[in-house]
């Protein structure tokens, strides 16, 4: 069975105190940014069996009197559509999931900043459709030089240039849908605005990753490079933080080259900067709260083996490169570790050298690996899924789940009426026949119930799955990986 290796309520609890006593020190405005995912921390989730995906959420939600919300993204990343990669969507398109999320929660969505904006054209219509919400949008600009002129940087051609966000609120949450979206700007931003206004506001960040209190090697640092390896950032020892302690503390490159703009903001406004280093900004409680260290180190291996392998699909399709690639392979040198220690691998591929049709594996999370092969009615993943719900159920091999004379209508469907040339089930038309089937089939009903029980389990594919497919999976909370190769040689693919 999965083990656990962290404590989410012992998590929530000194994290929430933790973040009252940095608001509590500084006397009028808090701009609290939000490094990583404020909700569906999958991520987090994988490395630390444990932690729940929507724990920021949850904290926040006790404060929601007190706070507002302010989201960013990089008018660049608009321009590339840049993707979510867990959920498949662009950034953009996150900002708005983002606003129809926090408002359900009845958490208050101030505005939107477009960072690093330059009249780029997917970013001024994004402005429009904002605009035409109802959404308020401000522009934040390139500053040159940043963030090592620091002179230019701190003034009136700097951040005296970008747009002033205005906010009604003493807590101010400045998160953003992926990375590298300025985020630490654009708080900057706001405390020289503030100075030249006379307001008084501090400035401080939640940062799940890296984990400043656990070795610079540790696997679940390690996992976090990973995981922004399109972004080249590093983890390292904290300069500053080892100058005036004595003690080292692991943060990362680019809040370590920001630090001086940081404190020297602070030294401006208050006359000596609070902080000392960049980890002292930080509030983060991760590394209070794991109580097993080998169950996450294991956990943060499997999901660097996993980043690897989903890269390579990326950099085989175009949409990677392969410096990302070798930034992985590097990781996986260091701790030891290679795609054969993730079993489903092998056990997919072996299955595929034997029946010499494309397979697919699952590891339940009892441990116990279920096989899967195409078949005339059904691809690889149907097939695997099917056959464990059977073993999840207790349900004979052999039992067929699904009728023929369901199967069958399905399939002239598709061929004869949708255009399709493959006449196999996908995933989610082999949910639905099941479904059906379940209605009249108490065997195929128990079988049914069982798919709660597949979140998160791991899975492989002998090629490249269809997005469909692909989004059962992310659907079903199972994760999955595919080898770089498509099952047939057509050069377009859906």
């Amino acid at each position: 069975m999965n083990r656990i290796g962290f404590d989410n309520e012992k998590y929530i609890r000194l994290q929430s105190a933790h973040i009252s006593e940095r608001i509590a020190q500084f006397g009028g405005k808090l701009y609290l940014e939000f490094g990583g995912k404020l909700f569906d921390d999958n991520h987090a989730a994988r490395v630390l069996p444990g932690f729940q995906p929507d724990s920021k959420l949850t904290m926040l939600k006790e404060l929601r009197d007190r706070a507002e919300i302010v989201i960013i993204i990089n008018a660049e990343d608009i321009e590339k559509n840049k993707m979510r990669g867990d959920l498949g969507i662009t950034y953009d398109l996150d900002v708005l999931r983002l606003i129809e999320v926090f408002k359900s929660f009845d958490l208050y969505v101030g505005s939107v900043v477009i960072t690093r904006y330059d009249r780029q054209t997917g970013a001024e219509n994004f402005e429009k459709r904002l605009k035409s919400l109802g959404i308020k949008v401000y522009r934040h600009y390139t500053i040159p030089g940043y963030p090592s002129n620091i002179p230019y940087i701190v003034s009136d051609e700097g951040y005296g240039k970008n747009e002033y966000i205005e906010t009604t609120r003493p807590l101010v949450v400045v998160t953003a849908p992926g990375p590298g979206s300025g985020k630490m700007a654009v708080c900057m931003s706001q405390l020289y605005h503030d100075y030249k206004r006379g307001i008084k506001s501090g400035y401080a960040k939640f940062e799940t990753f890296p984990v400043w209190n656990l070795p610079l090697k540790h696997p679940v640092n390690l996992a976090y490079e990973a995981a922004t390896a399109d972004l080249n950032d590093v983890n390292m020892i904290d300069p500053y933080y080892l100058e005036a302690y004595g003690k080292t503390t692991v943060n990362y490159n680019r809040d370590v080259e920001s630090f001086p703009v940081v404190r020297t903001m602070f030294q401006m406004i208050q006359g000596e900067s609070p902080y000392k280093s960049p980890t002292d900004m930080g509030v983060n409680m991760v590394g209070f709260c794991i109580t097993d260290d080998e169950v996450v180190r294991k956990a943060s291996e499997q999901e660097i083996i996993r980043r690897y392998m989903n890269t390579r699909c990326l950099e085989w399709q175009g949409m990677a490169n392969h410096s990302e690639v070798y930034k992985l392979e590097l990781l996986m040198n260091q701790m030891g570790i290679t795609k054969e220690d993730r079993p489903v691998i092998k056990a997919a591929l072996d299955r595929a050298d034997l029946t010499e049709e494309p397979a697919a594996a699952l590891q339940l999370n009892d441990g116990q690996i279920i096989t899967g092969r195409t078949s005339a009615l059904l691809g690889a993943s149907s097939a695997v899924l099917l056959n464990s719900l059977k073993v999840l159920a207790g349900i004979p091999h052999e039992t067929h789940l699904i009728s023929p004379s369901i199967l069958e209508p399905i399939q002239k469907l598709k061929i004869d009426h949708m255009g399709n040339r493959n006449p196999r089930l996908h995933m989610d038309e082999t949910l639905i026949a099941l479904s059906i089937s379940a209605v009249t089939d108490p065997v195929a009903a128990l079988a049914l119930t069982q798919l709660p029980k597949l979140k998160d389990t791991e899975a492989h594919s002998t090629v490249k799955l269809s997005k469909v497919d692909e989004n059962v999976y992310k659907r079903l909370g199972i994760n999955l990986t595919c080898e770089a190769t498509y099952q047939s040689k057509r050069i377009f693919q859906l």
